[in-house]
């Protein structure tokens, strides 16, 4: 991926704008907006946005999830599944 071919300026995108939202759904990668040099915005498709999203979730989850393994808060499987059992009943 050519990373100049995805930052383009403001005036770009206020010309351009159907073909900036064509390009983007076609190639699932954002485009940076830049105002006077300097990056102002970053353009996407919703795919790719709820991708992104759904990792930073998982992400979120795995951090969670080792802070409790370094502070030894752990479970065996038993006790996992007697609270999952305990949930639906």
């Amino acid at each position: 991926m050519q990373l100049q071919n995805y930052i383009k300026p403001i005036t770009y995108l206020k010309s351009r704008a159907s073909d900036v939202l064509k390009q983007i759904n076609e190639t699932h990668r954002p485009m940076i907006i830049t105002q006077n040099g300097e990056a102002k915005a970053v353009i996407q498709d919703p795919k790719s946005y709820e991708n992104m999203r759904n990792t930073i979730s998982m992400l979120k989850l795995l951090s969670f999830a080792e802070e409790d393994i370094r502070k030894d808060n752990l479970l065996d499987e038993t006790e996992v599944f007697a609270e999952v059992f305990a949930l639906f009943n």
